[in-house]
């Protein structure tokens, strides 16, 4: 047995959930914080038999597919504060996609 740690994005948390349910795969969702843009993640533990897992990860694959995004960088002044928001510099920044970890399962129990 593995378990399957999926960092998504916040905004395909609940597609990529629903698509895994489709097919089979019990989930829990833990809200998450961090990463380059500062913004919120899902947490996805998957807990599947070992010839699933390339499936459960096709699925993730496929559900946050990586793109790009424009975010403003904010100049500030020497003394850390914000300058004028028109002077603010858009920078494309890859986003989406996921960070997945699979762990060995030693025991497993539903109580």
């Amino acid at each position: 047995m593995k378990m399957i740690y999926a960092i998504v994005r916040a905004e395909d948390g609940s597609i990529v959930i629903e698509e895994l349910n489709r097919q089979g795969f019990s989930v829990t969702r833990l809200s998450t914080t961090g990463g380059f843009l500062r913004k919120g993640n899902s947490t996805l533990l998957i807990g599947t038999e070992d010839e699933k897992v390339d499936e459960a990860i096709d699925i993730i694959r496929k559900e946050c597919g990586k793109r790009q995004q424009i975010v403003y960088n904010m100049p500030y002044t020497a003394e850390g504060v914000p300058m004028n928001t028109s002077q603010a510099i858009p920078v494309n920044v890859d986003a989406g996609g996921a960070t997945i970890f699979v762990l060995d399962v030693d025991r497993y129990e539903k109580v």
